[in-house]
C-alpha cells in the first residue's frame, strides 16, 4: 500500500467508527498496514487487487480473556 492509500483508507475509517483516534501505520509488509487505536495495536489492514478491482481487508481479533462482564449486559447487544 501506497502512503496515498494509507490516508485515503484512514480518513474512511476514522468517519465510519466516528473517531479521530483510530491511526493506520505502515507495515514492513508492502501489502499491509497496521490498524491502531490511540496508539494501541488492534488489527491489521491489508489490500487486495484481484481481476483490477481492489479492496481493503480489516482484520480484527478479539481475545476470549478481552470480554469482561463489561461487555455481556443487555446495552448494545447485537440481534
Amino acid at each position: 500500500m501506497n502512503n496515498d492509500e494509507i490516508v485515503k483508507v484512514e480518513a474512511y475509517l476514522r468517519k465510519l467508527f466516528k473517531t479521530d483516534m483510530l491511526a493506520l501505520k505502515r507495515s514492513p509488509r508492502q501489502d499491509m498496514a497496521e490498524v491502531l487505536m490511540e496508539e494501541e495495536f488492534i488489527g491489521t489492514l491489508t489490500k487486495d487487487d484481484e481481476d483490477g478491482e481492489v479492496s481493503y481487508n480489516f482484520s480484527m481479533a478479539i481475545l476470549d480473556f478481552d470480554l469482561s462482564d463489561d461487555f455481556s449486559g443487555d446495552e448494545g447487544s447485537v440481534e
